[in-house]
């Protein structure tokens, strides 16, 4: 089963529990980390599972973790280098007043911000480096980044997990990734859509 000319089954079932588990992290928590899979990688992940080719407590343990762990090494880059392009009024790039809105926002609106962001792809890596940017209390970070980890790597993997005992691999499971990776884009396209029509 190939999704854009890669065999994502064949892929997974290679790199294992250390390449699935160094892909969310780096998804989550590294600044060009944006391009990678992880909607389809924990939906093919979990429909592994239930087959018998990871242990589906192992693999939920082991990615939530990675996805925790990366949402906060990306807090603490933006909290640590957004210091420094902040630092001046105005900067070539970078100008301090948009520091200051990203804390107006983050104040507003931080905790919805980081959980939702996580089943958005692109969003989710940098959520948190602009929510450390922002310097959004670490506390409050940290507890609705658990649980936009939980919600996101244990639904979609639960997800894949069940409907890989029910349905016919070979005819459905690429549609469905192309449908989760849709709704992982619909967000954006829409708020697209109406910021264009404002």
């Amino acid at each position: 089963m190939s999704f854009f000319g890669i065999d994502l089954i064949s892929l997974i079932e290679v790199i294992g529990y250390v390449g699935v588990i160094g892909i969310i992290f780096a998804e989550t928590g590294l600044f060009l980390g944006f391009f990678l899979p992880g909607d389809s990688l924990l939906f093919v992940s979990g429909f592994l599972a239930s087959q018998g080719f990871f242990s589906l407590s192992l693999l939920i343990t082991g990615i939530f973790i990675a996805a925790v762990l990366g949402n906060i090494f990306g807090y603490e880059f933006g909290r640590r280098v957004g210091e420094k392009l902040f630092s001046r009024e105005d900067s070539i790039i970078f100008k301090r007043a948009h520091a200051l809105k990203a804390q107006a926002f983050y104040d507003r609106h931080g905790p919805k911000t980081i959980v939702l962001a996580r089943f958005m792809p692109i969003v989710r890596t940098f959520a948190p480096i602009v929510a450390g940017v922002a310097h959004m209390r670490f506390q409050t970070f940290f507890i609705y980044n658990v649980i936009g980890a939980f919600f996101w790597t244990s639904g979609l993997v639960i997800l894949g997990y069940t409907l890989g005992s029910v349905i016919d691999v070979d005819r459905y499971l690429l549609p469905i990734i192309l449908l989760i990776v849709f709704l992982s884009f619909l967000p954006g396209i829409v708020g697209y859509l109406r910021s264009r029509g404002a």
